[in-house]
């Protein structure tokens, strides 16, 4: 499951709607609903996030942190790390090896060390 489907989930079972009914209204099909909720489909269309934002009647902040959670739950990830260091290089496919390896507390861990050392 990627973010944006998790909180996708968790909105549409706090208003009580089913995939069903949250797919006619928004011009998908459940199918499809349930493929981007379970992270088997890509990163939503803005247009799609748009209708959800509004289905939901989500404002401001909460739109913002939808948007965001929709960019960053693409879940078949490709990293390039041409031009960087043998290094980065090493590490990206050691993640890419190990990730579904890896418990909560220790990618927690590592998205800490990666927000700690980004230039602001």
């Amino acid at each position: 499951m990627t973010p944006f489907g998790e909180r996708l989930r968790r909105l549409r079972r706090e208003k009580g709607v089913t995939q069903k009914e949250m797919a006619a209204a928004l011009g998908v099909s459940a199918a499809y609903l349930s493929a981007l909720e379970h992270g088997r489909r890509g990163v939503p269309s803005w247009p799609l996030v748009q209708k959800i934002i509004g289905y939901f009647n989500v404002i401001w902040d909460d739109a913002e942190d939808l948007q965001r959670l929709a960019a960053a739950s693409d879940p078949r990830v490709v990293v390039d790390t041409s031009g960087l260091s043998p290094e980065a290089t090493r590490l990206a496919n050691r993640l890419a090896a190990e990730i579904g390896r890896l418990d909560e507390a220790s990618i927690a861990r590592l998205e800490a060390i990666i927000e700690e050392s980004a230039p602001r």
